[in-house]
């Protein structure tokens, strides 16, 4: 009987995987993906719709123009996994089985228990998300003025937070809107857990953008207009977004595979292999042992490294040869703030480890390229080269 192989998720890890296991089983096993859309979404490109939603059309990707035809496609959310009887159970009804499963459904947004903080904030987790924060920053400032601009607040200043400001601070200065922009971060610094020198970096471009940082103190209550921060902090919004933090899905807390306690991602080896061996984890969805103490970072960049070795594990698990460890390369880290970026530990300019202006923008469009490019080739990622 022909092995019956589950993808669950569209992300990198996903989408990557999914590339790997077809050349990988070549026609050994039937391959079946699972996701909530019919895309696959570029997410770390997905802020750029925040100040033109014209960009979705280069950030999604049709599942179609990713996968073989031999691959069977099913857009639909997955409400549980049963390892015993090593079933997907799908949010209409419907069951998959599997023999192998490779669990890829990244993450949610963390609210960490504030009060009011899921009810009235956006999130950046999907192109929806995106083009909500558009449409909302848009309202607000029609009805402000430039005596009585509209108050954004962005909670949380890693990634996603800065890369959230600044599209909105460029929003702003491209259409003269009324807007105040403030990013705050519970922690002393933005970007926390960094390099002094892109903290500083990064600092400087926002602070350049007019972009109010309030770093020290969290958020500890959310109203429908207020915002409330440490003992002695309220700010007003109009527009706020949360960006703080992540945590597991819904539908593998239940699945009988060791995970974290807290935020049940799911526990992994450096084969990708979970407790089960006929289930693996990839992307934010796992924890991923690494050589170190830490496991393998939640970024794109780990995820699109890892997704060829899991798919080449899964083939191997089957033929019941030895898998292979996978080892995290830390290839620098690229941030845009707005039209701007700051690139650190790329090893492009010699003896610099942290820089921006053209250099940095430039390798911010080759990064989101080169995925283009891997997953549906050079045709597409030329013309999405402007955008990124």
């Amino acid at each position: 009987m022909t092995e019956q192989v589950v993808v669950l998720g569209s992300g990198y890890a996903g989408a990557g995987a999914v590339q790997s296991l077809e050349s990988s089983i070549a026609g050994d096993a039937e391959i079946t993906w699972v996701s909530d859309v019919d895309y696959h979404l570029i997410l770390h490109e997905t802020h750029r719709c925040i100040s033109n939603p014209s960009v979705k059309e280069k950030v999604a990707i049709s599942i179609d123009d990713i996968k073989s035809p031999s691959t069977e496609f099913i857009q639909a959310t997955v409400e549980g996994v049963d390892t015993d009887e090593r079933t997907v159970d799908l949010e209409d009804g419907d069951t998959l089985d599997y023999d192998y499963l490779l669990v890829g459904l990244g993450t949610r947004t963390a609210f960490f228990g504030i009060e009011g903080l899921e009810e009235y904030a956006h999130t950046l987790k999907s192109l929806d998300d995106a083009l909500g924060i558009h449409d909302d920053v848009v309202d607000a400032a029609d009805e402000a003025t430039q005596t009585d601009p509209a108050q954004i607040v962005i909670g949380g200043a890693g990634l996603s937070g800065i890369q959230t400001a600044g599209e909105i601070a460029r929003l702003r200065d491209e259409r003269s809107a009324p807007l105040e922009i403030h990013l705050v971060e519970g922690l002393d610094q933005i970007f926390p857990g960094n390099d002094d020198s892109i903290q500083s970096a990064l600092r400087d471009l926002l602070e350049e953008r007019n972009v109010n940082i309030l770093t020290g103190d969290f958020i500890g209550e959310v109203d429908e207009d207020t915002v409330y921060i440490g003992e002695d902090t309220d700010l007003d919004y109009d527009v706020l977004v949360w960006t703080g933090g992540i945590t597991g899905r819904d539908a593998v807390h239940e699945a009988n595979v060791d995970k974290d306690e807290r935020n049940y991602r799911l526990e992994a080896g450096q084969t990708f292999q979970t407790t089960n061996e006929r289930v693996f984890a990839i992307g934010d969805a796992a924890l991923i042992d690494q050589p170190d103490e830490d496991p393998a970072p939640p970024t794109a960049q780990a995820a699109w490294q890892a997704a060829e070795v899991a798919g080449e594990n899964i083939a191997r698990e089957m033929r019941g040869q030895p898998l292979k460890n996978w080892k995290y390369k830390d290839k620098g880290t690229v941030v845009s703030v707005g039209e701007d970026a700051v690139a650190h530990d790329v090893f492009i300019v010699p003896f610099v480890d942290t820089f921006g202006g053209f250099p940095a923008r430039t390798l911010k469009k080759m990064i989101a390229a080169n995925w283009i490019n891997d997953i549906t080739g050079v045709g597409r990622a030329a013309n999405a080269w402007a955008d990124m």
